[in-house]
């Protein structure tokens, strides 16, 4: 009988217990020659509570109240939620990848459940629990069964957990006058991981270009290129400092400062319209 995979399971606490599991049955696809092939993945994974897209969750309040922190432990559990599956996914998806990129990625899919189970306990510890705003699924919707490993380890590890190390760093410092230690210790921990997780996909893409004999230097910029319309558009301000501690190179910094650039236009244009108004 095939598994059931944590992306099919609706329950996130089922999903946490049985991602192990999960992880060594995926790598048994590699030693057994099996494909997964797309009709195992779902287009949207299953999940118990309320999905929405992001510009339709509801108002949120700061940092000052608990509910404010809640909701931001729960953005953040459903961004690891994700990322937990998507590594599930790539497992799945691809077990004909390098074993040690397999052995790695399994690594990560595990601390990324960690990350989620932390989440989880911290809106707990708040008063609060999971459900009690919506959730999206943009991560997993930018990636497609038809990707390259090469596309996969660039729009998930480079690019999606790329810009969540910025947009970590910006939590970090707005929660340093937050009395709510908990809640800053479970975010400065998530983000300090996941710069090796970044670092992870900057190694392995890097390393699988030069297995398929292609310049890294030169296929960056042409695959970013290819696969930037179906990416989120991120707009965080770029650390350099903490890009280059995850594996990124001065010319990949220097264009994702330029997509950034571009990403922020139709802000400033309706910036500017509405100003216009007043």
């Amino acid at each position: 009988m095939a598994p059931m995979w944590a992306f099919e399971n609706p329950s996130i606490w089922d999903k946490i217990k049985n991602i192990g599991p999960n992880c060594d049955d995926a790598m048994k696809l590699c030693t057994q020659s099996m494909h997964a092939g797309p009709s195992l993945v779902p287009s949207i994974p299953a999940r118990d509570i309320v999905v929405l897209e992001a510009k339709q969750h509801p108002p949120k309040m700061g940092f000052a109240h608990k509910e404010g922190l809640a909701r931001m432990l729960h953005d953040l559990a459903g961004i690891e939620l994700q990322a937990m599956e998507l590594g599930l996914r790539t497992l799945v998806e691809f077990p004909e990848a390098p074993h040690g990129f397999r052995e790695e990625l399994r690594n990560v899919t595990m601390s990324e459940s960690e990350h989620l189970r932390m989440c989880l306990e911290g809106i707990q510890d708040l008063g609060f629990q999971w459900g009690d705003w919506p959730v999206h699924c943009g991560l997993w919707a930018a990636v497609a069964p038809e990707d390259s490993i090469l596309d996969r380890i660039l729009i998930v590890h480079r690019y999606l957990e790329g810009s969540g190390l910025e947009a970590g760093e910006g939590l970090v410092k707005r929660l340093e006058g937050v009395n709510s230690p908990g809640t800053r210790n479970i975010v400065k921990q998530i983000n300090f991981e996941e710069i090796g997780h970044v670092d992870f996909g900057s190694r392995w893409y890097r390393e699988i270009c030069q297995q398929e004999k292609r310049d890294s230097v030169a296929d960056f910029p042409e695959r970013m290129f290819a696969l930037r319309e179906r990416l989120p558009k991120r707009v965080e301000k770029i650390s350099r400092e903490i890009r280059r501690k995850a594996g990124f190179t001065e010319a990949e910094i220097d264009y994702y400062e330029s997509l950034r650039a571009e990403f922020l236009i139709p802000y400033k244009i309706r910036l500017e319209e509405k100003a216009k108004q007043s």
